[in-house]
């Protein structure tokens, strides 16, 4: 701690930073493209300006480095604001912004930009969130699933995990979209069936913004339940090549951008962890790595047409660190536990985009695959083939097509389109399991291929000179794997929004509308005797039906109140016959989620109200206040009654801020509050068994007690300090970020430590293993600091 700040200290004394940054950049047309003339762009919070030329572009100059949002104002267009937009000495930063057409008339009052923006199709339950955010979180490390956490609704179950747990819904209930992409992957060491993972693979240093949905769905955007997150990447730079290195806690960067030509930009990054060296020297139980690569190629063809290339990569390999000399209970309760894994991801995709008179076009095609691969020794002893307990092979592989149309006509909005996948997914699967009382070998090979189909349309319509926003979408979903899926029409899919102006500062939303989304491929494709059972079953589309009202308050363009209240009824969830349990539980944790025998019985509801407070004056303040109280249940396959699930946290409390100071420096902190989180207790009896015990390595959980007991509340203060430097030729930062978890759940769960005879062999006795219950208590917190170098030039 004194190392870095006395190192700041003495660099502050050696450099001067100038203030000669420059950004420039076109004003067009949102909906023709076309290029708009004498445009007033201005930064906003200041009187600092200039005015587009014939051919929509502006430059600014002499601006201060850090970041900046321009406002834009013509007649007969909807004032904008444009996302946020990092200044530096070393480089020019471009930008291009959209505008759209106003129906008011001359003369009527001018609605003022306001950042906190919405869309005409989802005025309710949608955040932006800018890369300003992103880069200073605190306790985030430019993890852009961590800076979602801090939004009202979402909930994390672990400090070292991203999962997105949205309003109550489980991990596997949210898509993502990289520049109209869907990317079913953002996360390393992912949990095949849902999303989550400890480390997000999507490098901060390509985000301009994210748009993360909580509701009110866009019907171009199908298969998700609980959220729809939409990534939007920067483009290169169009002038000169920029490189950047970062050098963070966990891992070391590269990133470069540049042009490719007059009409071609890209950008490329490259990153590889050594966390493996960190966990072997701290003395873990496991030995995480990481390696991703990104990359965007964008090609403005001409004013009508332009084509993105986008990809997205990461291989992850998870070994046991079995050197450990003596280890503690705890550590041979995760060695016992956890399986070596392997895995590697991609995807890749085009968008092409053409423009004409009323609208454009879009063609997305892409394709992306999941290998997973892992493998469990009893013991880990390797030495042996029968201690084989697991080996697990599997790929998941999607090829996208996605054809849409949006038009503006007069004060109405289309959009309309269709897609159809290709779907293909292997599974070569040999595990001992331990149920009905016996222990039973599982071993198929599965290797399925089907279709997946939809259509989609919605219509927007602003009335009443903009003050009310009425939007009406349908979808429609299908598939080749079973008739009980094959049918459109079975997953009709509405929705409606509106938003009414009661003033110029003040709006009244409400959504309401049905959503489907596919059970997990593990499902689909699960086998036993060489049958797809799950097919047999007649498994369905999971559906959720969402009731969402609230209300707006903007005082000024830089403060955000809104309050909303929402319930989710959930129908057709997959149900475990196994463990008489539902799905919806399940998916927070490393392994697979669904490949067991599943009937579509599960009901369930999710409810609760979001209040937030947002701020933002640009110069030297901002962040947020939030919380969420929900509920998350649902019915009890055994007893027919509701019952809390995993994610029923109660009460979500979250308030963030960052304080730019003088010399650009910048101080931030984080403080949430999660209430104890429901989990089942461990049925003893069965643990105590040999052959279970062998048969998973570890003990096993009382569904009968399904979440009966709850952990303790969880509350985090994250803080964090930055520097920058900005030089005539390169840019210096560096951050130093502290995560202090305290009173985390996990770390008072009680864990089944086998005792040992005097030989150091595992003792038994007439009724099967000879066990302990302990508890692993850490009241005192758990600090993780992370110290980061960012260099640019």
């Amino acid at each position: 701690m004194k190392i870095f700040f006395t190192l700041l200290l003495l660099t502050s004394s050696i450099f001067l930073a100038a203030q000669n940054g420059v950004v420039k950049g076109k004003i067009v047309d949102a909906t023709t493209n076309e290029p708009l003339p004498f445009v007033n762009v201005v930064v906003f919070g200041s009187t600092l300006g200039s005015v587009t030329d014939l051919d929509g572009n502006f430059q600014l100059f002499g601006l201060k480095p850090g970041f900046i949002r321009l406002t834009t104002s013509f007649v007969g267009y909807k004032d904008a604001v444009s996302q946020d937009i990092e200044i530096s000495n070393a480089n020019v930063a471009n930008i291009d912004i959209k505008m759209e057409t106003s129906d008011q008339e001359l003369g009527e009052v001018t609605v003022r930009a306001n950042p906190f923006r919405k869309t005409e199709e989802s005025p309710v339950s949608l955040r932006s969130i800018g890369v300003s955010e992103i880069e200073s979180n605190p306790g985030s490390n430019r993890d852009i699933s961590k800076v979602i956490q801090s939004f009202p609704g979402v909930a994390t179950v672990s400090t070292f995990r991203n999962d997105i747990i949205i309003r109550g819904g489980g991990p596997s209930e949210s898509v993502f979209y990289l520049d109209g992409i869907e990317v079913p992957n953002i996360n390393h060491f992912a949990t095949q069936g849902a999303s989550g993972g400890p480390v997000g693979i999507i490098n901060a240093d390509f985000i301009r913004e994210v748009k993360y949905y909580s509701g009110a769905f866009p019907s171009n955007r199908g298969d998700a339940l609980s959220g729809v997150l939409e990534f939007s990447q920067v483009d290169g730079n169009s002038d000169n090549t920029k490189y950047r290195f970062s050098l963070g806690a966990s891992e070391v960067s590269a990133t470069l951008d540049g042009p490719i030509g007059e009409k071609t930009t890209y950008i490329v990054s490259a990153r590889r962890s050594y966390l493996q060296l960190l966990f072997g020297v701290l003395e873990l139980p496991f030995l995480p790595t990481f390696n991703d690569m990104q990359f965007k190629v964008k090609t403005k063809i001409d004013q009508k047409n332009e084509i993105t290339f986008i990809g997205l990569g990461a291989i992850d390999q998870f070994n046991l660190n079995n050197n450990i000399e003596n280890p503690n209970e705890s550590q041979e309760f995760i060695l016992s536990n956890i399986a070596v894994n392997e895995q590697w991801t991609y995807t890749i995709g085009g968008v092409y985009k053409h423009f004409h008179k009323t609208g454009f076009s879009t063609v997305a095609l892409s394709r992306n695959m999941l290998n997973n691969d892992s493998y469990k020794y009893f013991d880990n002893d390797e030495s042996d083939p029968d201690n084989l307990t697991l080996k697990y092979h599997s790929w998941e592989i999607e090829n996208k097509l996605r054809v849409e149309n949006t038009n503006r006509i007069n004060s109405f909005k289309f959009n309309y389109g269709a897609n159809i996948d290709l779907a293909r997914y292997t599974n070569d699967t040999y595990q001992k399991r331990f149920f009905g009382g016996q222990p039973v070998e599982i071993n198929y090979n599965t290797d399925l291929l089907l279709y997946k189909y939809g259509f989609f349309g919605q219509v927007s319509r602003n009335m009443l000179a903009d003050q009310l926003i009425l939007s009406f979408g349908l979808r429609l979903d299908g598939n080749s794997y079973s008739p009980s899926m094959s049918n459109p029409l079975d997953q009709f899919s509405p929705r409606l929004s509106a938003s009414y102006k009661l003033s110029d500062q003040l709006s009244i939303n409400s959504s309401i509308g049905r959503f489907y989304q596919l059970p997990p491929y593990t499902s689909l494709g699960f086998k036993i005797n060489d049958e797809f059972v799950n097919k047999e079953n007649e498994l369905k589309y999971i559906r959720a039906d969402h009731y969402i009202a609230g209300i707006e308050y903007n005082p000024s363009q830089i403060i955000q109140f809104s309050a909303e209240g929402f319930l989710k009824n959930y129908a057709n969830y997959p149900v475990s016959l196994s463990e008489n349990i539902s799905l919806s539980n399940k998916g927070a944790d490393f392994g697979v989620l669904g490949d067991e025998e599943v009937i579509s019985t599960g009901e369930g509801r999710a409810y609760g109200a979001e209040f937030l407070m947002r701020f933002n004056n640009r110069k030297n303040l901002n962040g947020n206040i939030s919380y969420t109280l929900v509920r998350s249940e649902f019915i009890d396959p055994a007893t027919g009654e509701y019952i809390p699930t995993t994610w029923d946290t109660k009460h979500l409390l979250t308030a963030f801020a960052t304080y730019k100071m003088d010399g650009d420096w910048s101080i931030g902190g984080k403080w949430r509050y999660v209430g104890g989180l429901p989990y089942t207790p461990y049925d003893l009896e069965t643990s105590s068994i040999v052959s279970a015990w062998e048969a998973k390595g570890g003990p096993y959980l009382d569904y009968t007690k399904l979440n009966e007991e709850r952990f303790r509340a969880f509350h985090q203060l994250d803080l964090r300090v930055d520097k920058a430097w900005y030089l005539n030729k390169f840019t210096l930062k560096l951050y130093f970020d502290i995560q202090n978890a305290y009173n985390y759940q996990s770390q008072s769960q009680d864990i089944v430590v086998r005792v040992k005879d005097e030989a150091g062999n595992f003792a038994t006795t007439n009724n099967g293993l000879n066990y302990e219950l302990k508890s692993i208590e850490n009241n005192s917190g758990t600090l993780l600091p992370t110290l980061g170098i960012i260099f640019e030039f």
